[in-house]
């Protein structure tokens, strides 16, 4: 019998072919043709079985689509943690998701004074804003906390050596360390006081005349309770006036809105932190503030000029679009209904239990109506993204039945990723993360996991 396989067409034959053409449209004739190229090799190697022109085609489209496809995807978060590293940390508010199209879409001011027709400097974007949300005399921006550490530290302090209290010395995600990422900035750190206790006598006799600064660090992803003792900002403000050393404190979460109304109590604001006198106050924009990714940097005239000058401010400056998703955040952050209602985090941080529970039950009879069994269940959801560490917010989960881990890895490896958990040896599905417009997802996601 004839080896089907000698009657492959040609590679040009199959390119040129009528069905072809929208393929090449899409993708390009060079990438089409490796794909076709590749599908026929896999015949040939007997991987794969001979077909029609239309099935070539199909293969080659599937090659492409797959190798095409983006390795960062949309994911529905289910786990009831609202700040998850994981999964991106704060979903951006509609407002600056526009804001960030219509600057991604053309040309714009970024670093260029219309005022003036000069060039200007991205430095200074959001820095009014900031000043008047915060009380701070000055603010610039760069690409993360961290970030923001280092450039303080190399600015103000490069060189010479930092104290900073052994209980202050943290790890946040990923397994990175608040120390190392200090050494990094090419300062001597040097410890003061002991894990649970730290004094201003401690800061005090291990202060040289090589000593540039003294740091302060919020502990926000856990707390410390016990025979503790740690010493306050505006201490350490009164004896680096007496030595001339800045004081920078590491604040971490970026709450703008005080949460005292909605129970939770503990975490300072970054008018709180400004208003301690810190030569420099850092934090994140992707925390509890509810916006991207990136490190602010609020402080004194002096200290923000001295950062936004040195060289090592251009490695760490952020693009346009963090800049322009930031000024949309931070312009609905200037009343607390208005941030409550349209910024994502705060919205899922102060909703109603009750409306948490309804959201449930709209998902739960929703997948009812696709023959999948599932059951509410009183669940814990937390802030996370190392804020408020003992904060809980009552929740309801849907808890679908059946093997969990069948759901839960069916769930996560559909064209629109469901991220849920374990509990009980039940799959559960935490509604306080799981945005209105996502419970349609979810039912097409379970639907497909359940078919």
């Amino acid at each position: 019998m004839t080896d089907p396989r000698r009657a492959l067409p040609p590679i040009h034959e199959l390119v040129d072919a009528a069905e072809c053409a929208w393929l090449i449209e899409q993708y390009g004739r060079g990438s089409v043709t490796d794909a076709v190229r590749e599908v026929l090799a896999q015949v040939r190697a007997g991987a794969a079985t001979a077909g029609s022109t239309a099935e070539y085609v199909g293969r080659a489209h599937a090659q492409l689509a797959t190798e095409r496809a983006p390795s960062l995807r949309r994911v529905v978060n289910a786990t009831g943690v609202i700040l998850h590293t994981n999964l991106g940390r704060a979903p951006l508010a509609s407002q600056a998701v526009l804001a960030m199209s219509q600057i991604a879409s053309g040309y714009s001011n970024l670093e260029f004074d219309l005022a003036t027709g000069t060039r200007g400097s991205r430095l200074l974007h959001a820095r009014e804003q900031l000043i008047r949300l915060t009380g701070c005399e000055d603010a610039v921006v760069v690409n993360n906390c961290a970030a923001g550490l280092v450039l303080a530290l190399r600015a103000l302090a490069g060189g010479q050596q930092v104290l900073v209290s052994r209980g202050e010395l943290v790890e946040i995600g990923g397994g990175f360390r608040v120390p190392e990422i200090m050494t990094q900035a090419g300062v001597e750190l040097v410890e003061v006081g002991t894990t649970n206790r730290t004094r201003l006598d401690d800061y005090a006799s291990a202060i040289t005349p090589r000593t540039g600064a003294m740091v302060k660090v919020h502990r926000s992803n856990f707390a410390m309770t016990g025979f503790v003792a740690e010493v306050a900002v505006e201490e350490l403000m009164t004896l680096g006036r007496a030595h001339t050393l800045p004081v920078l404190h590491d604040f971490g979460s970026g709450l703008l809105l005080d949460l005292a109304p909605w129970g939770l109590t503990g975490e300072p604001t970054a008018r709180d932190a400004v208003a301690t006198g810190a030569d420099v106050v850092i934090m994140s924009g992707d925390k509890l503030l509810g916006g991207p990714q990136c490190g602010i940097v609020l402080g004194t005239s002096a200290a923000i000029t001295r950062l936004r000058q040195h060289p090592l401010a251009r490695a760490l400056r952020v693009d346009k679009l963090t800049l322009a998703a930031l000024e949309a955040t931070l312009a609905l952050s200037h009343d607390a209904a208005v941030a409550t209602q349209q910024i994502p985090v705060l919205q899922m941080i102060t909703a109603p239990a009750g409306a948490v529970e309804a959201r449930a039950a709209s998902l739960r009879e929703a997948l009812a109506e696709h023959g999948i069994s599932s059951a509410l269940v009183p669940h814990t959801a937390t802030i996370g993204g190392g804020a408020f560490p003992t904060a809980v917010l009552p929740s309801t989960a849907v808890a679908l039945a059946g093997d969990a881990e069948r759901w839960l890895t069916g769930l996560r490896t559909q064209a629109t990723a469901v991220v849920g958990i374990a509990r009980d040896g039940r799959g559960l599905l935490d509604a306080r993360t799981i945005d209105d417009a996502d419970v349609r997802r979810v039912v097409l996601a379970a639907r497909e996991v359940a078919a």
